[in-house]
């Protein structure tokens, strides 16, 4: 953002605000402020940011659509926002997504990938760009516990899968 630009952090948590403002304390950046809220509801201004950025945190929230008309508020005719999240193709077994381990892993909040997409232009955002997109591998030793040999040999084939992406989308 150079010298004159202005950077906020937005978490819900104290302890990641903490430790936020502990990293920029030991970098010395004065144009950096924190602020504590939730994505669906943004404690910021209106049309205040040229730019939006997340990393792999939506497919945690909710209400995706609150989060993506949040981001579209805050930002400024011409601002964009490039995140990196996890989706998914296909539907995932419900023992799988229903596991409180891989939601630690970030996958059972996830949504399919055509949907994650339809609700970034239901709010409006224009050139939607998919920067990169990986596949998420899950150890066999994990799988195992929670789905079938063919439910397995679904997600090895490419009928379903998680995959991790970057994508981006301007306002305008």
């Amino acid at each position: 953002v150079g010298e004159t630009g202005m950077v906020t952090g937005l978490d819900f948590t104290d302890a990641m605000l903490s430790k936020a403002k502990a990293n920029n304390a030991k970098l010395g950046f004065t144009n950096v402020n924190f602020v504590q809220g939730d994505i669906e509801d943004m404690p910021l201004p209106d049309a205040n940011f040229d730019v939006v950025v997340s990393n792999c945190v939506l497919n945690l929230v909710p209400n995706k659509n609150k989060a993506f008309a949040q981001i579209m508020r805050v930002l400024k005719t011409n601002g964009h926002f490039c995140v990196s999240d996890v989706v998914l193709k296909g539907q995932l077994p419900e023992k799988l997504r229903k596991d409180a381990e891989m939601y630690a892993g970030c996958v059972s909040g996830a949504i399919d990938i055509d949907e994650y997409l339809a609700i970034i232009k239901k709010q409006g955002f224009v050139n939607t760009t998919i920067h990169k997109q990986k596949e998420v591998a899950i150890p066999e030793s994990i799988l195992q516990n929670y789905l079938s040999k063919e439910e397995i040999e679904k997600l090895h084939n490419g009928e379903t899968g998680i995959f991790s992406i970057t994508v981006s989308g301007e306002k305008k």
